[in-house]
C-alpha cells in the first residue's frame, strides 16, 4: 500500500520523511479483512503489534522510524501513549523518548496529528510543561516545529533535535 492512498485529500507531499522510511513503512502495510472490509494494519515499530494503520499512526510510525534508524533512539527508551498528570486528569502523548540517565524522566516529546491538522502545539507545550521535559516536536507528517523549553512559558523555535550521541547544548 502507498502511504498517499492513505492521506488522501491531503497536501501531503512525502518530504519530511526520506526515501528509506516511507519504504519500509509501506512495505511493512498489510491488510486484514475485517467485517468483509479491506483495512490496512501495520507491526508497530516499538511494540511489535498488530495495530490498524489509520493516517495518525502512519504519521507516528514515519515519524517512529525516523526517531530509530535517523537519529538513532532505541526503541527501549521510546513510549507510546505515555500518560502525562494534569493534577487528577490524565493526557496521553503520543511519543515520549526517555532521559538516557533517567529513565523515568521524559527528554523529548512528540505530538502527532494527521496530514491537514494543524493544531496541537499548545496541547505539546503544556505536556512539556506537565513533565519538564525540555524538547517537543510537533508534526502532521507534512509538517514539523521543534521546540527547546527555556522555562514554563517560553520555548524557542529549533531547526531539529538532537541525535541520540548528542546534547541538546550541541543543536542550540
Amino acid at each position: 500500500m502507498i502511504l498517499n492512498e492513505l492521506f488522501k485529500n491531503t497536501n501531503y507531499d512525502d518530504t519530511l520523511f526520506s526515501d528509506e522510511a516511507r519504504n519500509a513503512i509501506e512495505e511493512s502495510v498489510f491488510i486484514k479483512n475485517i467485517k468483509g472490509k479491506d483495512v490496512p494494519y501495520i507491526k508497530c515499530l516499538v511494540h511489535g503489534k498488530e495495530i490498524k494503520l489509520t493516517p495518525e499512526e502512519a504519521v507516528r510510525q514515519l515519524y517512529l522510524y525516523k526517531l530509530m534508524h535517523e537519529y538513532g533512539y532505541p526503541a527501549d527508551r521510546i513510549e507510546l501513549e505515555a500518560p502525562i498528570h494534569f493534577g487528577r486528569e490524565v493526557k496521553r502523548a503520543d511519543i515520549v523518548i526517555s532521559d538516557k540517565d533517567r529513565p523515568m524522566v521524559p527528554y523529548i516529546i512528540v505530538e502527532l496529528k494527521k496530514p491537514k491538522l494543524t493544531d496541537g502545539k499548545e496541547q505539546l507545550k503544556s505536556y512539556c510543561n506537565a513533565t519538564g521535559a525540555p524538547i517537543g516536536v510537533w508534526t502532521n507528517g507534512e509538517q514539523v516545529s521543534c521546540y527547546n523549553r527555556k522555562d514554563p512559558n517560553f520555548f524557542e523555535m529549533i531547526s531539529d533535535i538532537p541525535q541520540v550521541t548528542q546534547r541538546i547544548s550541541d543543536i542550540l
